[in-house]
């Protein structure tokens, strides 16, 4: 590397490794733990390349962007930021920022990263930004926040299409935050001033899509899960967009932002979701990780949780170390939503400012009986697929282990699991009812997932599954076939 890189940080043990790993590099390089000190030096002409903090004691890194380029336009600057949220990451992009790293960073990628942008001096001349979302701009409450590289990765997705003119899909499992996403669409884009609506399931006659249109004219329109509309309901929307895209006011177009599960290209195999609504709403597909897979984002999570329940009138609490591991360790799979739950319930019901580990333990255990089974399962959510031995499946045991009946071994506790998740679904649409169909869709929740584990666990044969679940081969075999049961077939391993 080649060129002269100011630093601006007001960690002295920073400064300092950014500067020895710089100097190794070839660079000279001026570190400062001044906002002002940095921006006389770009005054003077020096430098080839902008490392800034954000929080900074004479200011805010990212503010002081467009002083940047205003006197030199060229000179690309790399922010770092503590501040591991959505709205740093869409701010540091507004600014046209060459790069956004969180803290604590990966030094080796700092150094490509560098390399990059001392590579490419050479950059547009824009007018300065305006308008940037202030940090209170968005609702400072909203659990975006994560250092994982998942949770980087959307917040720099999202702010490279925050503003563009596409539809957008936004995919995850239930409780990731997939809502919070996608009204970050629109509280931090520059139709934020503009109407907001929301289309669910709930109320989908053509007088209330209309309606919804109405209310997101020059704003947005969220659909929360295009999936469960009904064919007739997804055939009006095909329509209302279709109507936006050719008529008179579609300078008006509210932009299209639309959740969905995991997997929508499934939803559109099964015939869930039309192929032709599907293209209208996915010109960008962003997808939230499960909390699983960003575990080291759950302690500052739940520290934040805690804070948001304490700003809200909740006891102010604290996690000690041992609590603190103990959540971590959990898979936590009602993900956001259900860490959420648990931490307001700890600040509730603990005893003291500091929620112990034996406090923790005993919310999981009784909000969560299946916790050791869910927190087993770390794997992705995608149906896995049932493998089908080539050769015949060994005979059952002669004197097989006896089992415990399900009502001995826990049966109220799995009972109460299920009551709370099923209230827990009431809750969330508040003092309106669930869309119609509940009893198919919860019953084809329950069913998919134990007919996948009673087929891995019979080896794949057909015959035998039937005979565990005590019910007829042909049945099984239509249930297959209706939930969309992957069957892969190969040669059985000696």
């Amino acid at each position: 590397m080649d060129g002269t890189v100011l630093i601006a940080d007001d960690d002295r043990t920073i400064r300092t490794v950014l500067t020895q790993a710089l100097t190794r590099a070839g660079c000279r390089v001026h570190a400062t733990g001044s906002l002002a000190q940095l921006l006389r030096w770009v005054e003077e002409g020096r430098g080839d390349l902008v490392i800034s903090d954000v929080m900074m004691p004479d200011g805010n890194g990212i503010d002081m962007i467009p002083s940047i380029r205003k006197v030199r336009s060229d000179l690309p600057v790399i922010v770092i930021s503590a501040q591991n949220t959505i709205v740093t990451a869409i701010r540091a992009t507004e600014a046209e920022a060459f790069d956004y790293l969180p803290k604590p960073f990966d030094l080796p990628d700092l150094m490509v990263r560098a390399g990059q942008a001392l590579s490419r001096r050479t950059r547009k001349s824009d007018p300065t930004p305006t308008g940037l979302p202030s940090p209170e701009a968005a609702d400072p409450s909203l659990p975006l926040i994560g250092h994982a590289p998942a949770m980087q990765n959307l917040f720099r997705m999202v702010a490279r299409v925050l503003n563009a003119d596409l539809p957008v899909m936004i995919a995850g499992e239930a409780g990731v935050g997939k809502t919070v996403v996608a009204r970050s669409f629109h509280d931090l884009s520059d139709r934020r001033d503009a109407g907001f609506a929301v289309l669910t399931s709930a109320d989908l006659s053509e007088e209330a899509i209309a309606r919804a249109g109405e209310r997101a004219s020059g704003g947005t329109l969220l659909i929360e899960d295009p999936a469960g509309f009904g064919t007739a309901a997804q055939a009006r929307l095909i329509g209302l967009i279709e109507a936006w895209e050719v008529g008179p006011g579609r300078n008006q177009m509210p932009r299209l932002v639309s959740t969905t599960g995991p997997e929508p290209q499934a939803d559109v195999a099964a015939g869930r979701l039309r192929a032709d609504l599907y293209y209208r709403l996915a010109g960008v597909t962003v997808t939230v990780p499960p909390l699983r897979s960003r575990v080291d984002d759950i302690p500052p999570l739940a520290r934040h949780l805690l804070a948001r329940a304490a700003a809200q009138g909740l006891p102010q609490r604290s996690l000690t170390e041992g609590a603190t591991a103990l959540v971590r360790s959990y898979a936590f799979p009602g993900n956001v939503r259900e860490l959420e739950n648990l931490m307001r319930r700890l600040a509730l019901t603990a005893a003291a400012t500091e929620i112990t580990e034996a406090e923790v333990r005993t919310a999981l255990a009784e909000s969560a009986p299946l916790a050791s089974a869910a927190s087993a399962q770390q794997a992705a959510p995608a149906p896995r697929p049932v493998v089908v031995a080539s050769t015949p499946a060994p005979a059952a045991p002669s004197s097989p282990a006896p089992v415990t009946p399900i009502a001995e071994s826990g049966n109220a506790r799995l009972s109460q699991s299920v009551e709370m998740h099923l209230q827990r679904y009431f809750d969330l649409h508040g003092d309106q009812l669930p869309p119609p169909g509940l009893y198919d869709r919860i019953l084809r929740e329950i069913e998919k997932p134990l007919l996948e584990i009673a087929l891995d666990a019979t080896g794949g044969n057909q015959l035998r599954c039937a005979d565990l679940l005590g019910i007829n081969r042909n049945t099984l075999r239509k249930k297959l076939t209706d939930l969309n049961i992957e069957v892969t077939r190969r040669r059985k391993l000696m």
